[in-house]
């Protein structure tokens, strides 16, 4: 049985991202009552990007409506080098907008108003997935899986295509490597989303429809006629193997 160590929860850093100074003041104050030391704040979106990579948070979160660039063009250039966790906030409870989060890279989605109660559960249980998925994927023999001209280092984390990193968001290593370890067995929709998202995800199969669109736009030669990740159609995905 895996046992969790969340006791390094507290030095965890948290980008909280909102033009209303009043909702940044609250979220920090609810976070460090939560046992969240390490909380950093801005109302900017350019500035949110500037701060990612010189910080390095574990986990952002992140309001689409901004003063200067919106919350999903600060994602979409988040997730250029970060993978850390990102949870939207916005005032539009809206199919599209939460459909467009999750696509582009984004982890979770809240709709104002809100309790700063939930979004700290929130945050706790994405760090616990991510724990949790950490002693998971420790190596246990085979460390490398190859498939074609691509490997998923397990060990390191680390995707690679005719030898060069391939950069995924979490999300999209987490399902590439599930498919992975499962290779040329078919995994339904609701496997995958409970395995990658969580029995708790109140998600859409088109968020999962989106993240295979995009790891095929990374990995396929021809992502318009995959080869290796398949859609057997009424019946879910997987990934082929060369040899098979």
């Amino acid at each position: 049985m895996l046992s969790l160590d969340m006791s390094n929860m507290k030095d965890k850093k948290i980008l909280l991202v909102d033009d209303e100074i009043d909702i940044l003041n609250l979220l920090e104050t609810v976070l460090k009552k939560e046992g969240f030391n390490n909380i950093y704040k801005t109302t900017s979106g350019n500035e949110a990007i500037k701060m990612c990579e010189k910080m390095e948070p574990d986990l952002i979160v992140l309001d689409i409506m901004l003063p200067d660039i919106d919350g999903f063009e600060v994602c979409r250039r988040l997730r250029e080098f970060s993978l850390a966790p990102i949870i939207f906030l916005s005032a539009k409870d809206d199919d599209v907008d939460k459909l467009l989060g999750l696509g582009i890279g984004g982890d979770d989605y809240i709709t104002k108003p809100f309790s700063p109660k939930e979004v700290a559960f929130r945050i706790k249980a994405h760090f616990r997935r991510c724990e949790y998925y950490n002693l998971k994927s420790k190596p246990q023999g085979k460390k490398v899986i190859p498939f074609g001209d691509i490997e998923i280092d397990e060990e390191k984390g680390e995707v690679r295509k005719k030898g060069k990193i391939v950069t995924l968001t979490f999300k999209e290593y987490k399902l590439l490597l599930y498919l992975a370890q499962n290779s040329n067995k078919i995994l339904s929709k609701t496997q995958i989303l409970d395995k990658v998202w969580g029995s708790d995800f109140e998600g859409y199969e088109n968020t999962l429809m989106v993240h295979i669109s995009h790891l095929r736009q990374k990995l396929e030669e021809d992502p318009a006629n995959p080869k290796h990740i398949i859609t057997v159609k009424g019946l879910g995905y997987k990934l082929v193997t060369e040899e098979s």
